[in-house]
C-alpha cells in the first residue's frame, strides 16, 4: 500500500511539472520555432555565424557579458518585420579588448537577443521577443532545463523581462528601435 502511495505520489508531481512547463511562458516547441526562425534572420544579415561582421567590443556587465558586441536591425520573421537588437557576449571575467578582437570565436559565449513582435503577441511588454542562443545557435537553457527563447522569465522577480522592464522602452543602450520604428513606416 505505501509503495502505491508513494507512485500516486509521484505521478501526481510528474503531471504537475508537466503542465507547470507546458504553462510557462517561454521554452515552448513554438517559442524554439520562431527562435529558429530568428537565427536564420539574424546568419542572413551577418549578425551571426561565419562571416559575421564586426562591430568594437565595449565593456559590459552580467548578466550579458563582461565584454559586448550590440548591432541594431530590423527582421523579417515570419512575415513580421520588427526591430531586432542582437548583444555578443563575450567572456571570461578579465577578458581584454585586445584579446576579444584578436579572437572573438574563442571568447564568444552567448548571442542575447530582443526581437519585437506583432501586436499582441505580449503587449505587457511591448511584444520583445527575447532569446539567448549559445554561439552555435542553440538555444541556451535555465537551470531548470528550460528553453531561453520567448516571454523570458515573464511574471518573474529577476530575468529579462524583469530587469528590462526598467526603461520605457526596455532597452537601455539606445533608442534605435525608435529610429527603427519611424523609418518603417
Amino acid at each position: 500500500m505505501k509503495r502505491i502511495s508513494l507512485l500516486a505520489l509521484a505521478a501526481v508531481i510528474g503531471w504537475g511539472a508537466m503542465a507547470s512547463a507546458q504553462d510557462a511562458p517561454f521554452g515552448s516547441d513554438e517559442d524554439a520555432a520562431y527562435a529558429a526562425a530568428l537565427w536564420q534572420a539574424m546568419l542572413d544579415q551577418r549578425l551571426a555565424g561565419e562571416g559575421m561582421i564586426r562591430g568594437f567590443p565595449y565593456e559590459g556587465i552580467e548578466p550579458h557579458g563582461l565584454m559586448l558586441e550590440t548591432f541594431y536591425s530590423t527582421a523579417d520573421v515570419n512575415g513580421h518585420q520588427g526591430a531586432l537588437i542582437v548583444k555578443r557576449n563575450f567572456g571570461p571575467e578579465g577578458v581584454e579588448i585586445d584579446q576579444v578582437l584578436t579572437d572573438p570565436g574563442k571568447h564568444l559565449g552567448a548571442y542575447t537577443v530582443m526581437f519585437q513582435r506583432e501586436k499582441g503577441y505580449d503587449d505587457d511588454n511591448q511584444n520583445w521577443f527575447w532569446v539567448k542562443y549559445l554561439p552555435d545557435g542553440s538555444l541556451d537553457m535555465n537551470p531548470k532545463g528550460m528553453r531561453l527563447a520567448g516571454r523570458v522569465a515573464k511574471g518573474a522577480d529577476a530575468g529579462c523581462i524583469a530587469c528590462h522592464s526598467g526603461e520605457d522602452d526596455y532597452i537601455f543602450t539606445t533608442d534605435a528601435p525608435v529610429a527603427m520604428d519611424t523609418m518603417m513606416k
